[in-house]
């Protein structure tokens, strides 16, 4: 990281360990610590723009529900449309749907049909990349409307996890690594 006031260890610092949820086995990594200290928010969404600030793409789409706070103060630094990527059933209008396997379960993501144009191009956000499921049904739906996918952006990731390798050849930014 350039950034002199944001290190891997400041935001790893402001990561709380929640072991056992939201089932035994699990170490869930909490940034509400990291949400709440203004300045390493500020300066981990600075510098998540910072990375993204070379690539062309017309929307940021963020998975739920930690991805829509990411990725709404991403859109507004970036001045790029926000596009929510919700929990199945969630959405009031005409949707597309993509069940995926999670590391401790299944689930399912929907988007609006009408969330992007064909052709657009899309940085898909979240707080952690863990097995890479719920970001490749995000993928997959971006890509079933015609979007194209420009990259993936992460506060975290959970590497003995290899959700990148779910990710094929994306382009993946993660701020820090466990």
């Amino acid at each position: 990281m350039e950034d002199p006031d944001l290190t891997a260890q400041t935001i790893l610092s402001r990561i709380r360990d929640v072991p056992d949820h939201p089932k035994k086995g699990i170490m869930f990594r909490d940034i509400t610590p990291l949400l709440k200290d203004s300045g390493t928010f500020n300066a981990t969404v600075e510098e998540l723009a910072r990375r993204l600030s070379g690539k062309d793409f017309d929307y940021i789409a963020g998975i739920e529900a930690r991805g829509f706070i990411i990725g709404s103060a991403l859109s507004y630094l970036m001045k790029k449309g926000f596009v929510p990527i919700r929990k199945k059933g969630k959405l009031p209008y005409k949707t597309v749907s993509k069940e995926y396997m999670l590391e401790y379960g299944s689930a399912a993501v929907e988007m609006h049909t009408d969330s992007i144009e064909k052709g657009s191009r899309v940085i898909v956000v979240d707080d952690l990349l863990a097995t890479g499921g719920t970001a490749a049904a995000s993928a997959e739906l971006i890509e079933s409307l015609g979007g194209v996918i420009a990259g993936f952006a992460f506060i975290i990731e959970l590497s003995q996890l290899n959700g990148r390798s779910r990710l094929g050849g994306y382009d993946i930014t993660a701020l820090v690594k466990y």
